[in-house]
């Protein structure tokens, strides 16, 4: 599960095995279509979940959130990170 900021300062939600691999393909312009235009994309935030489901419905939930909502959650999570 992750969130890239784009380019043009949006974000982009997914969810993946391989982050490191799907990043690499988002700045290729190889990911989503969402991101091919909005290159390049940086990785703001992310979290692993042991079960596919969980990640796909935590997907959605981050998806119906607002742009403030989304950026207060990867605030957060570069304080903990920090610590």
């Amino acid at each position: 599960m992750y969130i890239l900021k784009c380019y043009d300062g949006t974000y982009y939600t997914g969810y993946t095995p391989d982050i490191n691999k799907r990043l690499k393909l988002h700045n290729a312009g190889k990911g989503a279509k969402y991101t091919r235009i909005r290159l390049p994309v940086e990785l703001v935030w992310w979290k692993e979940y042991r079960y596919f489901k969980k990640a796909f419905l935590e997907e959605i939930r981050i998806k119906k959130l607002r742009k403030y909502q989304k950026k207060k959650l990867i605030d957060e999570f570069e304080e903990e990170k920090k610590q």
